[in-house]
C-alpha cells in the first residue's frame, strides 16, 4: 500500500510571530486568517502546502522535547521549488535584504540550481530551480 498525502504542513516554532509574519510578507507569502491567532500562523507556500509559523511555547504544547537550538544545530531543511533561476535569485536576495542570512553558497548543475538561506530563527530554507529539460 502506498500512502499519498493530499496536503504538506511544516510546523516550525518562531520566536517572535509578527516579526515572521511581517518577514515572509515581504518575501511575497500570504497567510490563511482561518488559523491565525497570538500563538500561530498558517504561512500558503503552495496550493497544498503550508508553513505552520508557531510561538516557541505554543509549539512545546505539542511534544515533551527540547526545542533545538538552531544557532547550534539543523533541526530541518525546507526546500521549495521556484520556476527559474532567477526567480531564485530574486527571492533570496531579497530575504539576504531583510534580515535572513546566507547558508551556504549557490548550488549549480546541469539539472538544478539552488540557494539557501537561515530566516529570522535560522530555520534553513533552500530555494530551488530544477531543470527538468536537462532529461531529456
Amino acid at each position: 500500500m502506498v500512502t499519498r498525502s493530499e496536503q504538506i504542513f511544516v510546523n516550525l516554532p518562531v520566536k517572535d510571530l509578527q516579526a515572521s509574519i511581517a518577514f515572509f510578507t515581504k518575501l511575497g507569502y500570504e497567510f490563511n486568517p482561518k488559523f491565525t491567532d497570538e500563538n500561530a500562523t498558517q504561512m500558503i507556500i503552495g496550493k497544498n502546502i503550508f508553513a505552520m509559523l508557531l510561538k516557541e511555547d505554543f509549539f512545546q504544547t505539542f511534544h515533551k522535547n527540547e526545542l533545538a537550538d538552531t544557532t547550534k544545530v539543523r533541526e530541518v531543511l525546507i526546500t521549495i521549488s521556484l520556476e527559474s533561476r532567477e526567480a531564485v535569485d530574486e527571492l533570496v536576495d531579497l530575504a539576504l535584504s531583510i534580515g535572513a542570512e546566507t547558508a551556504a553558497e549557490p548550488q549549480e548543475y546541469e539539472y538544478m540550481y539552488s540557494r539557501s538561506f537561515l530566516d529570522l530563527d535560522k530555520h534553513l530554507w533552500e530555494i530551488l530551480y530544477f531543470n527538468e529539460d536537462a532529461f531529456e
